[in-house]
């Protein structure tokens, strides 16, 4: 096993294998947020079984699909890309498949860059990136900016296995997020 930066090395068991990690971030206000959940593994083991038949099992308004740099450049480790919120419209595919695609491609790369994910692995290695675009969303340079922040987030997060469990029982009795109020 090669080295990791930081906490990436928490993701490693104690043989050296890479073991699957699960990442949460979310970047931004209104409609140009992004909200990304990753699922990173092995290409021999749960995670490929899920990218293969997600790939394979398309279905109206949710078209997974790999995450390409340029096209015939696909980002490593391969990233399929699954849209949460159904196409709802021609704008809406063209943040979807273009500048959120594109940020979650380059927020994967700046993940490898960073040592976050290690080069040498990610040729082993398989993503899903669950992706929420909103259809009210219209400024593509925000959308990409956001998801592509939000993805090195989500990687970051889930390579260090945060959040801590103590943070998650402080947070318990006041849970909020963009779309709920946090309650008194």
């Amino acid at each position: 096993m090669s080295e990791r930066a930081g906490a990436a090395a928490d993701s490693a068991a104690a043989d050296g294998a890479f073991q699957m990690v699960v990442g949460e971030s979310f970047v931004g206000t209104a409609a140009e947020a992004a909200h990304i959940n990753i699922v990173l593994g092995p290409r021999s083991g749960p995670v490929a079984v899920a990218w293969a038949t997600a790939l394979a099992t398309p279905r109206v308004g949710h078209t997974p699909f790999v995450a390409v740099l340029r096209p015939g450049i696909p980002v490593k480790p391969l990233t399929l890309f699954v849209n949460k919120a159904s196409i709802a419209g021609a704008e809406h595919g063209t943040l979807t498949w273009g500048a959120a695609q594109a940020g979650v491609a380059g927020g994967v790369a700046d993940a490898v860059a960073a040592g976050l994910v290690s080069a040498a692995e990610a040729d082993d290695l398989l993503l899903i990136a669950a992706v929420w675009v909103d259809p009210a969303a219209s400024d593509a340079e925000l959308v990409y900016a956001n998801n592509r922040e939000a993805t090195t987030g989500a990687l970051q997060a889930g390579l260090a296995g945060l959040p801590a469990v103590a943070e998650v029982l402080a947070a318990r009795e006041r849970p909020f997020n963009p779309y709920f109020p946090a309650r008194q």
